[in-house]
């Protein structure tokens, strides 16, 4: 929803979408967190797999662009936050065992934060000229 879409909405609506924002985010984080630490009992992965990074960037520019719009006024904020989360699955999948960590998910990841950072400033660049 749009800034301007929000504004419209009475401060008891734009409370409930907030906390329906926040809900989708949390339950998208926690998706995210499930699906990289499952363990993979067959993994046919070359020592590269673009298929794999471009999930990694995907799901990190999601996780971004949505906090990026639950919490605008702390931009920086979010992006070190999305990166240290990235780092700490990557901790996670070395800990577990069934899984193993790799640097090259954390520049996916890092990519990804970066990609959502350009959509949301484009987006408000294109909003305050309208």
């Amino acid at each position: 929803m749009s800034g301007r879409a929000r504004a419209a909405l009475s401060p008891e609506g734009q409370m409930k979408f907030r906390k329906l924002a926040l809900a989708v985010w949390g339950l998208t984080m926690g998706v995210v967190t499930v699906l990289a630490l499952l363990p993979i009992e067959q993994l046919q992965s070359p020592v590269f797999d673009w298929w794999d990074k471009a999930q990694h960037a995907l799901a990190f520019m999601v996780l971004t662009v949505g906090a990026l719009l639950l919490w605008p006024e702390v931009g920086v904020g979010v992006a070190m936050g999305m990166v240290a989360y990235g780092v700490g699955l990557e901790l996670a999948q070395w800990a577990v065992g069934w899984r193993f960590a790799e640097l090259t998910d954390l520049v996916a990841d890092a990519v990804g934060v970066l990609g959502a950072w350009v959509l949301v400033w484009l987006w408000d660049a294109r909003s305050s000229r309208a």
